[in-house]
């Protein structure tokens, strides 16, 4: 089978082909960071313009790389939220007017369901059950998986991902879009020692999290500072958001007794978080997996798989068109 995968949910096009025997056969990106770059931030009308200016260009593409015409697909998957409704709206209507020209069925996805299982998509993918840690700059999530369609979420963000925290504080302290990225380089020349960021709600019980007053925390220490210590921010505010995700995460594996482990999404990059998951493993005899770097980022490889998943589990799907720009995981089968 070939699952056509589209991915739109906020500010890269994503289209990807995966065959059932043969895996990844075609997986094409357009990153909008340059049409994004001059105003700090995702503009949703702008995203949405430019996914309508990409998309079947990039499905043409892939479909020419990979050999294949619309005889050879066999389902169009696409993602339909959480993200921004436009941008939602642009991958939908193509993927569900494709699927009817086509007569083949059109899968709507869970943009965090594609990330959950990214991580299969390499060689060595993990065994189920497992647990999952979703960081992105949407969303921060812990989850409990069984078997692929039955997530159980254990905690989630109550304000700030993860990701929208390091871009907020990236921004504040005067660094380019995207800021994640370009905090963490400035973090890596930073004195450790100078400061000591607080680790919000790791003294509770629970899973969840919150990283809003963190990033109010190194704005007043950027205020009292000043630019010079900029680095040494970064590197004490990466330090606290990295302990906060492996604790909880930490916690998560216990609760559960599962002894594998995948972190997705965006933040999943990080090197410092990879570096810490590393010795934390060792330590408690689990296994930690993620995606390769090309996947840890929105794509359509992610959502073809997720498709195909679907698909032969015989979930079923509303035929109306929907997106949606929150989606609870636990509502995965009410779209």
């Amino acid at each position: 089978m070939r699952i056509l995968g589209i991915e739109t949910s906020c500010d890269e096009t994503g289209v990807a082909i995966y065959d059932s025997e043969k895996g990844i056969l075609a997986n094409f990106l357009h990153s909008q960071i340059a049409t994004h770059a001059e105003y700090g931030g995702v503009v949703p009308e702008l995203a949405a313009r430019d996914h309508i200016r990409k998309l079947l260009p990039l499905i043409r593409e892939s479909l020419e790389y990979a050999h294949l015409n619309k005889q050879d697909i066999d389902a169009v998957a696409y993602t339909a939220g959480p993200g921004l409704i436009g941008a939602l709206l642009v991958g939908a209507s193509v993927g569900r007017s494709l699927a009817w020209a086509w007569n083949i069925p059109a899968i709507p996805i869970h943009h965090m369901e594609g990330h959950l299982l990214s991580p299969m998509l390499e060689s060595d993918p993990p065994d189920l059950p497992f647990c999952a840690l979703l960081v992105s700059g949407g969303h921060t999530l812990l989850i409990a998986v069984e078997k692929i369609g039955k997530y159980h979420v254990l905690g989630e963000s109550l304000d700030d991902a993860a990701g929208e925290a390091f871009d907020k504080t990236a921004k504040l302290l005067g660094l380019t879009y995207p800021g994640g990225p370009a905090l963490a380089k400035l973090a890596e020349v930073g004195n450790s020692h100078r400061f000591y960021f607080p680790r919000p709600m790791l003294d509770r019980p629970d899973l969840d999290f919150s990283f809003s007053g963190l990033k109010t925390y190194a704005l007043n220490t950027f205020k009292k500072y000043g630019i010079e210590a900029a680095s040494d921010i970064a590197c004490a505010f990466q330090d606290s958001v990295v302990d906060v995700l492996v604790s909880k995460s930490c916690r998560a594996i216990q609760h559960t007794g599962y002894e594998n482990l995948i972190v997705a999404g965006g933040v999943s990059a990080n090197q410092a978080l990879r570096n810490q998951f590393s010795v934390i493993s060792k330590k408690m005899k689990i296994k930690v997996y993620y995606p390769r770097l090309d996947f840890c980022t929105d794509n359509g490889a992610m959502i073809a798989f997720a498709g195909y998943q679907s698909l032969i589990s015989g979930r079923k799907t509303d035929p109306n068109f929907k997106v949606r720009s929150k989606w609870s995981l636990s509502d995965l089968y009410l779209i």
